[in-house]
C-alpha cells in the first residue's frame, strides 16, 4: 500500500467515526435533553444535551408520548395503538382503539398514564375519553361535546387535571373545553381569529384556530398552543387573554403550527414549532418578556412534522 492510499484509508475511517459521533441537533442557549417525535421521519427519540440520540424507536403517525417514571416510554404506533415500551423496545402494554371500536373510524391523538395506574386515552371519532386498566377494561368514560365532528380532528392534546377534570383541545371546533368527571362542560374558550381570514396550509402561510394544546397553569390560567393560529395564548378563567406570542414576535423565528406548550419552573414558556421549515427551530424557550433564551433544531433525525416536544431532566 502506498503512503497516499494508506493516508486515504485512515482519513476514510476517521470520517466514518466522526459521522457516527456527530451531534445531529443544534441548540442555542443552555443545552437541554429532549424527548421528540416526528411523523415525517417516523422517529421517536430521547436526544441528549450533547445532541446525540440516547434512545430511539421507529413509529408511525404520532402526536403524543411520555417518559414514564419506571423508565419505559408510553407512545403510539399509528393513530389507533397506544403502547408502553421498555428501553429494549419490548411492548409490555397495549390498547388498540380500532379493536375497541369495531366498524367505526377512530384516531388517538392524546393519552396519559394516571397516578392510579390507569391510562387515559382520548378517542376522536367516538368522541370520548376513557381510562383503561392494565387488563384492557374501561374503568371510566367521558363523552365529549363536539360541534364539528371528525375522526382526525375531534381532539388534540387532552390531559386530566389535579382536580379530576379533563382539559381538552378540540382542534376542529377551535375550542378548549374543560369537563368534569361526569362529562359536563364547566369551562370553555374559543380561540379567536383576531379579525383575520382563514387560509389553507400547514405552514406559515396557513391560518385558522385549529388549536393543538391546552394546559392548566398553577395560577389557574390556561396556556394554549394555537395550532395554525401561529400563536401562544395565556387565558384567565374569565377568558381574558393576558399574554400572547404571535407569529413574528420572535426575531429571526417564524411560528407555523404551534403544537405543545409548557410553562417551565423558571417562569419561561416552551413552544413547539411544527411545519415551519428547516430555517426555523422546532422547540423554543421564551421569557415572559418574549426574549428567546433557548432553541432546538434537528432536521437530520427529525423533520417538518415534529409534533412531540418535551424537555427532560438531565441523566443522573
Amino acid at each position: 500500500m502506498t503512503h497516499s492510499s494508506r493516508y486515504s484509508s485512515i482519513a476514510a475511517v476517521l470520517a466514518l467515526i466522526a459521522l457516527n459521533s456527530t451531534a445531529f441537533s443544534e441548540q442555542t442557549g443552555t443545552a437541554r435533553r429532549v424527548l421528540a417525535a416526528d411523523s415525517s421521519t417516523k422517529l421517536l427519540a430521547i436526544v441528549g444535551a450533547d445532541g446525540t440520540p440516547e434512545w430511539e424507536i421507529k413509529v408511525g403517525a404520532i402526536h403524543d408520548a411520555h417518559l414514564l417514571s419506571n423508565g419505559n416510554i408510553l407512545l403510539q404506533q399509528g393513530w389507533t395503538k397506544v403502547q408502553e415500551v421498555t428501553r429494549d423496545k419490548q411492548v409490555v402494554w397495549e390498547y388498540d382503539a380500532a379493536k375497541a371500536n369495531p366498524g367505526q373510524r377512530v384516531e388517538v391523538h392524546a393519552f396519559q398514564r394516571l397516578d392510579n395506574g390507569l391510562t387515559l386515552v382520548a378517542e376522536s371519532g367516538p368522541a370520548r375519553i376513557i381510562e383503561v386498566a392494565k387488563d384492557g377494561t374501561v374503568k371510566h368514560e367521558v363523552k365529549l361535546k363536539v360541534t364539528n365532528p371528525h375522526a382526525h380532528s375531534d381532539t388534540r392534546l387532552v390531559r386530566k387535571l389535579a382536580s379530576g377534570n379533563y382539559l381538552v383541545a378540540h382542534e376542529k371546533d377551535g375550542c378548549v373545553r374543560e369537563y368534569d368527571a361526569a362529562g359536563k362542560v364547566v369551562w370553555e374558550f374559543e380561540v379567536p381569529l383576531f379579525g383575520k381570514e382563514r387560509k389553507g396550509g400547514h405552514g406559515p402561510e396557513g391560518f385558522g384556530n385549529a388549536l393543538y394544546s391546552a394546559i392548566r397553569l398553577a395560577n389557574g390560567h390556561t396556556l394554549i398552543g394555537a395550532g395554525n393560529g401561529h400563536s401562544v395564548l395565556e387565558v384567565t378563567p374569565a377568558k381574558k387573554i393576558v399574554w400572547k406570542i404571535e407569529q413574528n414576535d420572535l426575531p429571526g423565528i417564524t411560528l407555523a403550527w404551534v403544537t405543545r406548550v409548557a410553562r417551565l419552573a423558571n417562569g419561561n414558556t416552551l413552544i413547539g414549532n411544527c411545519h415551519a421549515g428547516p430555517e426555523n427551530p422546532q422547540i423554543i424557550e421564551v421569557t415572559p418578556d418574549k426574549k428567546v433564551v433557548w432553541t432546538w433544531k434537528d432536521f437530520t433525525k427529525f423533520g417538518n412534522s415534529t409534533t412531540v416536544v418535551q424537555v427532560l431532566a438531565d441523566r443522573k
